[in-house]
């Protein structure tokens, strides 16, 4: 949930319950940063099992039908060969990728092989960060489950993409540098394999880490009104000037952040797959 908005909402869902529900103290920030974790929001019922949805999956299905949308409507003006304005900003966002990501790095055989993955990892993310910016919905990569999901299918493209390229067996032998000693050679294949591994895990961290972070910070900021407040009513009112405009700055600068994780993101994957495709020892 975008996080200016939660305090305010939480305050007003408290007022409607009566007062002894509403946070007391330190419990305030406990009931804000609630809002960044996963939670049951409905369920249906499919071949005989409950099956719960999550706030979550509701903004990343969010979040696919506005790529699908937009270009959808995008495409549609390509091939009528006179696209609007606004349909050559997402397509210029595609031709960016495509020429200044991954082509740089992967060349133009295999670059437009992938270009599929990381045009949709890139927008999926970017869509992801900039729905938790609007009131009342919330950033589906704040979630580890979501990132580790993306890393995971980053991950399998640098192993069977690598194995196709390099030859199932050979893809393995290349993990350990050439012209090593023997007896080095067990001890070097361990320590690749865990540099393999960690490489998902890296990513997955990485994003959820900074989604989360800036989140945090505003939530803090606004929970500081209803901290000082609860005793000292006065107070409230001369921490909310600057918590607010604290709160607001921090909100344009993740407004910038959002984009530039997508990007981190996005590179980071084209560079994990492309050494697995071609190892430099």
């Amino acid at each position: 949930m975008t996080p200016i908005a939660t305090p305010l909402l939480v305050a007003a869902h408290a007022a409607a319950q009566g007062s002894e529900h509403v946070p007391r103290g330190g419990e305030i920030f406990t009931h804000l940063f609630a809002h960044l974790s996963p939670h049951p929001i409905s369920s249906v019922r499919i071949a005989g099992r409950d099956i719960t949805i999550f706030n979550f999956q509701i903004f990343q299905v969010l979040a696919v039908a506005l790529i699908l949308a937009l270009f959808g409507y995008a495409l549609a003006g390509l091939r009528s060969g006179r696209p609007n304005r606004f349909q050559r900003v997402w397509i210029g966002f595609v031709l960016w990728i495509r020429d200044e990501m991954v082509v740089p790095s992967m060349g133009r055989h295999h670059g437009e092989r992938f270009l599929p993955y990381f045009l949709s990892v890139f927008f999926f993310i970017a869509f992801s960060n900039l729905l938790g910016l609007i009131p009342l919905m919330s950033t589906a990569t704040s979630s580890p489950f979501v990132t580790a999901a993306l890393a995971i299918l980053t991950f399998l493209f640098m192993i069977v993409g690598g194995m196709i390229a390099q030859g199932p067996i050979r893809f393995w032998l290349n993990l350990v540098p050439h012209g090593l000693p023997l007896f080095l050679w067990p001890i070097m294949f361990v320590v690749e394999l865990v540099g393999l591994v960690v490489k998902p895990v890296a990513l997955t961290i990485r994003l959820f880490a900074n989604m989360t972070g800036g989140h945090l910070v505003v939530l803090s900021f606004m929970g500081l009104i209803f901290f000082f407040g609860e005793s000292l009513h006065a107070m409230a009112y001369a921490v909310a000037i600057p918590a607010v405009g604290l709160a607001v700055f921090i909100m344009i600068i993740e407004a910038f952040v959002v984009l530039l994780q997508a990007y981190i993101f996005t590179l980071l994957s084209i560079q994990f797959v492309q050494a697995s495709l071609h190892p430099e020892h």
